[in-house]
């Protein structure tokens, strides 16, 4: 049946009864058969790429003047030989990782007992660390300010890293207000369809104030922003230029919407001189319609990604993109390793995972807490997928310690790799040069002769400057 073979279902005709061992033996051989083939198989299969002709503005996208939306986002990923891979029904053990599907709800059933131990952590502070320097900087710079508040995502989400972060010298930065025109049933900030304007002067200040902190990792984030035009791109690009403008050598990495699928706004962004561009495409395909708002995809997201790689990887410079992926919502395992093929076709640099917590009981409900063992399972086939870093863990946030360790130490090793390349292309070049202008310089001589070489070299003689007056008196 698995191989469609209408003669092998015709075997009682010429096979007789007696022959009934022999029947035993070719079933079993075509058993043997078929599970092999199953285990030959090195991932699952590619969806089709056909797609319809290109509609104007499906085509138009990569020239960042249309919209990646819908089937058109689609189309954008299959044009480039992005594919989005099907599962494969394999029920293999992942670490002990749910092969049944979830669905989760608002309202729904938690997870037995009290949260596991692994979701303590020490409590920030000290008076000599880096993080009281920060806070205390912060609350100057707030009463400089008059009471204006420069929003961090550490302190009004209460994350809980957030005294590793400031310790390692990596802060979150919230730009364009705390309104988001968005309804996700897994975030609990403040949601209206038409939020206050932009403060003008928001990136002048955060520039200012980042300028002092003394840290080497800032992320600026914000909430959706669907009311502005361009979704507050331009507003992020003012605030990187600044940023870069006082600190150079400040690393910026930048967490933002899809942007509505505006190409124009992602290429706004991706050529701003930012390092990191990270757009979170939060959950697995199955659930984005359960878990983010309507207007967001996964396709969608896809596309962002990779338009943001291809917009900023010009003239030059190098953009790297990032992403993350919450567990614990009734997801399963081939499920999170189609997601990863995905982002890796996407050409993604980075990805972390974090567990899921419902942030109200007007949110998702929790489906299951995931154990660190199946973390780092996920982090280990990341890495053999070839993402460039994998971050994975129970408390793993979008802006995890993202200036520590492999993220920054990465950055700056390929700079210096391309630094060292460009010197020996450069060395390279002279060497050549040399020894042309070397074959000229002897081909010239040999063809001249003394009485013409000694006529040139007085030529390149420099001539007196003579002086009209005393000319004229000399007559």
């Amino acid at each position: 049946g698995l191989y469609g073979n209408k003669s092998l279902s015709s075997g009682e005709s010429r096979h007789p009864p007696r022959s009934g061992q022999f029947r035993t033996l070719l079933l079993t051989l075509m058993l043997t058969l078929c599970q092999q083939a199953l285990a030959l198989r090195c991932g699952p299969p590619m969806l089709s790429t056909a797609r319809p002709t290109p509609e104007p503005a499906a085509a138009a996208a990569a020239d960042g003047g249309a919209v990646l939306q819908g089937e058109a986002a689609k189309q954008w990923l299959a044009e480039r030989g992005i594919v989005r891979h099907d599962m494969a029904p394999q029920d293999h053990d992942r670490a002990g990782y749910r092969s049944e599907p979830v669905r989760p709800k608002v309202g729904g059933d938690m997870p037995d007992g009290p949260r596991p131990g692994w979701f303590h952590v020490p409590a920030p502070g000290g008076s000599e660390t880096r993080y009281a320097e920060l806070k205390e900087s912060l609350e100057a710079r707030r009463a400089d300010a008059g009471g204006t508040k420069l929003a961090t995502v550490c302190e009004e989400a209460q994350c809980p890293n957030i005294g590793e972060c400031w310790n390692g010298g990596t802060a979150t930065i919230m730009l364009l207000g705390d309104t988001c025109t968005r309804g996700c049933k897994f975030c609990a900030v403040k949601t209206d369809a038409a939020p206050e304007p932009p403060d003008e002067t928001e990136p002048w200040n955060t520039a200012d104030a980042v300028a002092n902190w003394g840290v080497d990792y800032i992320v600026l984030t914000s909430v959706d922003r669907d009311d502005l035009p361009d979704g507050g791109a331009g507003h992020f690009a003012q605030t990187v230029g600044l940023l870069k403008f006082r600190r150079p050598e400040l690393r910026v990495e930048c967490l933002v919407s899809d942007f509505a699928g505006d190409a124009a706004a992602v290429r706004t962004l991706a050529r701003s001189g930012l390092d990191v561009f990270a757009h979170n495409v939060e959950t697995v395909e199955r659930l984005q319609p359960m878990v983010r708002d309507r207007r967001a995809s996964y396709a969608q997201s896809l596309a962002v990604l990779r338009t943001a790689k291809d917009f900023g990887n010009c003239d030059g410079r190098r953009v790297y993109t990032k992403t993350s992926i919450m567990l614990g919502l009734g997801e399963t395992a081939e499920e999170v390793l189609r997601t990863m093929r995905d982002l890796r076709e996407a050409d993604v640099d980075v990805l972390t995972f974090g567990q899921y917590l419902r942030p109200t009981e007007r949110h998702l409900a929790v489906v299951e807490y995931v154990t660190p063992e199946q973390f780092d399972y996920f982090r280990r086939e990341g890495e053999a997928m070839g993402f460039r870093y994998v971050a994975s863990g129970p408390l793993v946030r979008s802006s995890y310690k993202a200036g520590e360790l492999f993220l920054a130490a990465m950055m700056d090793e390929d700079d210096e790799r391309d630094a060292e390349q460009q010197q020996q292309q450069q060395q390279r070049g002279g060497e050549v040069e040399e020894r042309a202008l070397g074959r000229r310089s002897s081909d010239n001589l040999d063809n001249r002769t003394p009485a013409a070489a000694a006529a040139e070299a007085r030529e390149q003689r420099p001539q007196p400057q003579w002086n009209p007056e005393l000319s004229v008196k000399a007559q």
